[in-house]
């Protein structure tokens, strides 16, 4: 997957009905995550988006989102190249996490970006 054509959107642009598109792999994912988010781990991200893509058809462009951004951008183009709309998550689950933003987690443990 190319890293062009990945335009990005910031936390503060971001709509609250936005579909959130985390391609972290499934202990990122557990650790923490936004809540409503849709998880398909980088790896799977092909096969989804031409099988079952699901709540990942919307009007609005996907917003795409990993740790930091790497992966995120390289999926945001790919998806762009492909045909959907979609943007970058500035700065991924680390920045989101450093801005205070709600997260979950899948077990008891406070949520945190692995």
């Amino acid at each position: 997957m190319e890293a062009e054509l990945a335009p990005s959107i910031s936390r503060e642009d971001l709509q609250p009905d936005a579909v959130i598109l985390d391609v972290r792999e499934d202990d990122e994912w557990a650790a923490g995550h936004i809540d409503g988010a849709v998880h398909v781990p980088i790896g799977s991200v092909a096969d989804r988006m031409a099988y079952q893509p699901g709540e990942l058809l919307s009007d609005q462009p996907i917003v795409v989102t990993c740790k930091g951004g790497g992966r995120a951008k390289r999926v945001t183009a790919w998806l762009n190249a492909n045909g959907f709309d979609a943007v970058n998550l500035d700065g991924g689950m680390l920045g989101w996490q450093g801005a205070g933003r709600p997260m979950v987690s899948d077990g008891d443990q406070p949520p945190t970006v692995i």
